[in-house]
Order: structure tokens, then C-alpha cells, then sequence
């Protein structure tokens, strides 16, 4: 009996790498690749208001800011990692929490395997110490409140309810990053602030 061939678990990148999925190496990662994906994937499904999407590239970009405003001292290099927190996401799309805790530990897994290797093509540890998991995660709960009352049709006490309270940002920076920008826009601001961040020239 002709044994099956396993099934392709690896993508293509318009970069010409191929990024294998279930072990996925730090030298098959670009950054042009990463702010290319995640400024077409959608938050919240597409749910939000405005003729773009909300991307995942321009959340990254909030969580960044709100990690500033949270922690106005925060290194360098974590500021950097909080930028690319969901850039496996340039891969796997951005599934709401709601599936995500359906599908559980498998998810996961892969997420995680492609969080380690983005982290070490660009310097970071592959495990992040867990007082930047839970600054990361505080000031994405702040970001998923404004985007979520401003974009997504939240009321603001449901919003709290799921997110906690919201972050103190000024409204100029409000308008700025809860604007939903166009995908060229999203990946150009992402790949100048990835920049201004990281070592790479």
C-alpha cells in the first residue's frame, strides 16, 4: 500500500523563504514578511468600523505606545518584543480568544514555536521573562478596551468587564492609532518603528 505523503505544513513568503510551521527556523523569518502579513490580517474578525480593516500591525503599534504610557522606562529591547507579541500572526491570522479557547493547547503550541524563533532572529530571548509576558499582556488588555469601545462596538462596561480599565492616552493618539490606517500605510509605520527599535539598519 503507497504510503500518504505528510501534509504541507510550510508557507511561501513573497521574501522567497519557506517557513516551516511545526519548526520553524529563526533564519527562515524577515521583518518585510512579518509587517506584510500583519498589516492584512484583521482584529476582531473585521468586526470594526471604517472603510480599512484594524490591523494587526496597527494593534501592535497601540500595544507599543500603551507599553510606553504603562511603563514609560521600559528597555529597548522589550519595547521591541511587546512590537512583535502577535507577530506569529503574519502566519497563523489572528483568531478572536473566543476560538482560540476553543481550540486550546494545539494552537498554542504552534504560537508559541513561532514566537521562539521570530525572538531569536531579532535578539530576543526565545523565552521571555515573565514580568514582559504580563507588562505585555497588561498593555495589551488596554489596547484591546480602547479598540474595542472605539472600533469593535463594545459599551464601555462590558469593555471593563473583559478587558479591565482602560489606559490614559491623549486624543491625538487616540486618533492617530484607533483611525483604522490602509495596509500600506500599517506595514510602512510597523517596519519604521521595527526600526527604530532593533538593531538592524
Amino acid at each position: 500500500m503507497k504510503r500518504e505523503a505528510a501534509p504541507r505544513a510550510w508557507q511561501r513568503m513573497l521574501s522567497g523563504r519557506r517557513l516551516d510551521l511545526l519548526d520553524p527556523s529563526p533564519l527562515d523569518i524577515e521583518i518585510t514578511d512579518i509587517a506584510h502579513g500583519l498589516a492584512r490580517v484583521a482584529r476582531w474578525n473585521g468586526q470594526t468600523t471604517g472603510p480599512h480593516i484594524f490591523s494587526v500591525a496597527q494593534h501592535s503599534l497601540l500595544v507599543e505606545l500603551v507599553s510606553r504610557k504603562v511603563t514609560p522606562n521600559l528597555d529597548r529591547r522589550w519595547r521591541l518584543a511587546v512590537l512583535l507579541h502577535d507577530a506569529p500572526e503574519y502566519v497563523i491570522g489572528d483568531l478572536i480568544s473566543p476560538f482560540k479557547a476553543i481550540l486550546r493547547a494545539d494552537y498554542k503550541a504552534v504560537e508559541n514555536r513561532l514566537l521562539h524563533a521570530i525572538s531569536l532572529r531579532f535578539g530576543l530571548p526565545a523565552q521571555w521573562p515573565a514580568e514582559l509576558v504580563e507588562h505585555t499582556k497588561k498593555a495589551d488588555r488596554h489596547a484591546a478596551f480602547l479598540e474595542a469601545t472605539r472600533l469593535a462596538g463594545f459599551k464601555e462596561a462590558e469593555a471593563r468587564r473583559i478587558f479591565g480599565t482602560p489606559p490614559g492616552l491623549d486624543g491625538t493618539a487616540e486618533k492617530r492609532y484607533l483611525t483604522p490606517w490602509n495596509a500600506e500605510t500599517a506595514e510602512k509605520r510597523f517596519l519604521a518603528r521595527f526600526k527604530e527599535l532593533s538593531d538592524e539598519t
